[in-house]
């Protein structure tokens, strides 16, 4: 009898797996426990690296990054979009300026107040 170690995923959560093989090749697990989860990858400026904030106003989900790091903005222009309620909800900066970071991931979910992205004023 041997065992071995897997990881597997399901529906989005690894799980380290043990199993015993027995004779035959059949397989019985021995033991199974969710896994460490892997550290969120962002290709972007460090999480505040702007002096504005700009939050959630609502729970939701990030349908949608329209801007971009480094791009100017104007008052009233959309940085991303949330989808709250089944319903399309444009987040906008607050004054114009450029985008210093886009802190959250397209799809991800988010809670009032979630950091979303920075800006630094104009």
């Amino acid at each position: 009898m041997a065992i071995k170690s897997y990881t597997v995923t399901v529906n989005g959560t690894s799980y380290d797996v043990t199993v015993e093989e027995k004779n035959g090749g059949a397989a019985a697990p021995v033991s199974a426990a969710p896994a460490a989860a892997p550290a969120p990858v962002k290709a972007v400026a460090p999480a505040g690296a702007g002096s504005i904030k700009i939050t959630a106003g609502a729970a939701g989900k990030l349908f949608k990054v329209v801007s971009s790091v480094g791009a100017h903005v104007e008052a009233g222009e959309t940085i991303v979009i949330l989808e709250v309620m089944k319903m399309e909800t444009p987040v906008v900066a607050p004054k114009a300026g450029v985008i210093a970071s886009i802190d959250a991931a397209e799809g991800a979910g988010v809670e009032a107040g979630d950091l979303l992205a920075t800006m630094n004023e104009a």
